[in-house]
């Protein structure tokens, strides 16, 4: 202690922290508030019942000898009804519990804490929903006992345009999705690129998107700039302004011969093992045929008191519906450490 007074340093010294607020700027600064890419980018709609139905229905191939006798009669039945499929649904949640006093205490970076917690848990619970659709998982049903109801995500849909590995896809024996199987980790190829593209449109699909993690994403941009790569050669007209010139770095829109695609990274999409290596997947979206269904929207409930705390239970009750999977394709068990090829 100071000889001549009680300063600062003598505060700070006691045990225990010491008696001085430290010099701690009153906000807290979140990096993690990122969009949801896949969430904002299809549809919603509501639900009735825990397992959602609709019909997929394709046109016939056309008939190239259709001709008839004119004035004869009308023969055979050219009447289709497509075939009927299902997900289920899934409850997700997140719990939070505030004790009285820590609820009143003058906290850094907000008023009251069971405000923010409620509000933070919320963010990720949308965000877990957002992970859950592009991750590879089985539909289930649940059977209110031991077994919780699990959405067919995506990758479990996704099986007439699936490349790499073993597509899941629809079973409509059992009336659930099955997961797809990793195979052997390879580099993204501008062939499998063009390829996916041009199956999705065989199939009546129009794909906009191409989603996957950032990553790959910066991949297949550092490709499209390299002399392999077979597009228009990228330039800018010079000595025709005065304004600063821009060094252009990336790409992120991919004319294809079939449709363009906006390449969209998703930070929330999962990695997975495949063949010992970190591996990711590439989906080329149609989202005109991509929905997610509420059964029960997102909300938060009032738990009993069990003490001298407050406790909140927040919750969606949700499914995917793929209109139709033909829509859509997935590139999987790609290597994000390879640099992208031709082929």
């Amino acid at each position: 202690m100071s000889s001549a007074n009680l300063d600062s340093a003598d505060l700070k010294s006691v045990k225990s922290g010491g008696l001085i607020r430290e010099d701690v700027m009153d906000k807290i600064w979140d990096i993690s508030k990122i969009p949801l890419p896949f969430t904002d980018c299809v549809g919603s709609s509501s639900s009735k019942q825990s397992k959602i139905e609709w019909t997929q229905d394709t046109l016939a191939q056309p008939d190239i000898t259709n001709a008839v006798i004119d004035g004869s009669d009308a023969v055979g039945n050219d009447t289709a009804v497509g075939q009927r499929v299902s997900n289920e649904h899934q409850i997700s949640t997140k719990v939070v519990r505030v004790s009285y006093r820590a609820d009143a205490s003058d906290t850094i970076g907000r008023a009251k804490e069971l405000s923010y917690q409620i509000m933070r848990r919320q963010q990720e619970l949308r965000r877990d929903v957002e992970a859950i659709c592009l991750s590879n998982q089985a539909s289930v049903p649940d059977d209110g006992t031991s077994v919780a109801g699990k959405v067919g995500t995506l990758p479990s849909w996704i099986e007439t345009s699936a490349f790499n590995g073993t597509p899941g896809g629809y079973d409509l024996t059992t009336g659930q999705t099955i997961a797809r199987t990793p195979g052997t980790a390879v580099a993204v190829t501008e062939d499998n690129l063009r390829d996916a593209v041009e199956s999705c449109y065989n199939e009546g699909g129009n794909p906009t998107k191409l989603m996957t993690t950032p990553s790959i994403v910066r991949k297949i941009s550092e490709y499209l700039f390299t002399s392999s790569a077979r597009v228009a050669t990228l330039y800018s007209d010079q000595g025709k302004s005065a304004e600063k010139a821009t060094a252009l770095g990336s790409v992120n829109v991919f004319v294809t011969d079939f449709g363009t695609l906006h390449l969209v990274p998703n930070r929330l999409q999962q990695t997975y093992l495949a063949s010992s290596k970190t591996a990711a997947d590439i989906f080329i979206l149609d989202t005109e045929y991509l929905k997610l269904r509420y059964l029960k929207g997102y909300q938060t409930d009032k738990l009993a008191k069990t003490g001298l705390s407050e406790n909140r239970h927040m919750s969606v009750d949700w499914s995917l519906e793929v209109g139709t999977e033909k829509a859509h394709a997935m590139i999987s068990d790609i290597d994000y450490a390879l640099d992208m090829t031709t082929s």
